[in-house]
Order: structure tokens, then sequence, then C-alpha cells
């Protein structure tokens, strides 16, 4: 069973683009739009791994993974924090919310699936 992959997302090219790239490398894809519905769609289907933006409307991404790392649910998934204002100071944002790893946008793939494969390996 291929591991299973929640893109959070508010912009609608940037989820097509990930979509068609984890899909291409064997894993499966669920999508949600803001922190708030990638918090639901985390609890309800356990994905292996999240992709957060940082920046979108509702709730944030460094609000969301605060909220899913001190969830007993959801605590254990691991979360790579994506942000286009890759500015200092962000990443350090990221990690204290609880992110296991960072990149920013433009999203160099082979930087991602391999960051992604790395995740996945040792968590197991």
């Amino acid at each position: 069973m291929p591991e299973k992959i929640l893109v959070v997302e508010d912009n609608e090219q940037n989820r097509v683009l990930l979509r068609y790239l984890l899909k291409y490398h064997g894993y499966e894809v669920i999508e949600a739009e803001d922190g708030a519905a990638g918090i639901s769609c985390a609890r309800e289907q356990k994905p292996d791994l999240i992709l957060m933006d940082l920046q979108m409307p509702v709730m944030d991404g460094y609000t969301a993974i605060k909220l899913l790392k001190n969830d007993e649910a959801t605590k254990d998934i691991k979360i790579i924090a994506v942000t286009s204002f890759a500015m200092k100071g962000d990443s350090e944002k990221a990690f204290e919310a609880g992110a296991d790893s960072y990149v920013s946008k433009p999203i160099d793939t082979e930087l991602l699936t391999g960051l992604i494969k790395q995740l996945f390996a040792n968590k197991k």
C-alpha cells in the first residue's frame, strides 16, 4: 500500500503540481486548502506525511503544525513546512512550531522527493 501524503496548500496551481509530482512517485495524495481543513483531514485520513504551506487563509501553517503536534492522534505524523516567503527566521519558526523539515518555493522537486524518501526511511 503506498504511503499517503496530505498536501495542505491554498494555491490550486501548487496543489496540482504537488499532486502530479507525488502521484508520479507512487504516493497516495489527499488535499486540503487551509490549516483548519488540513487538521480535520489529518485526523480523519491519518496520512503518513503532511506538506504544510505556512501562509494560508483561515488558519496558517504554523498554527496548524502546533495543533497537530500537540494532538495525541496526529503528533507522530511527519510534517514538511513549505513556504514561498523564505525569509530569515522562517525555518526556525517552522521548527519551533513542530515541523520535521522545511522547504521553500519554488520547490526543487528532486530535493523534495529525496526529503520525503528520507523521512519515510527514518520512520521504518
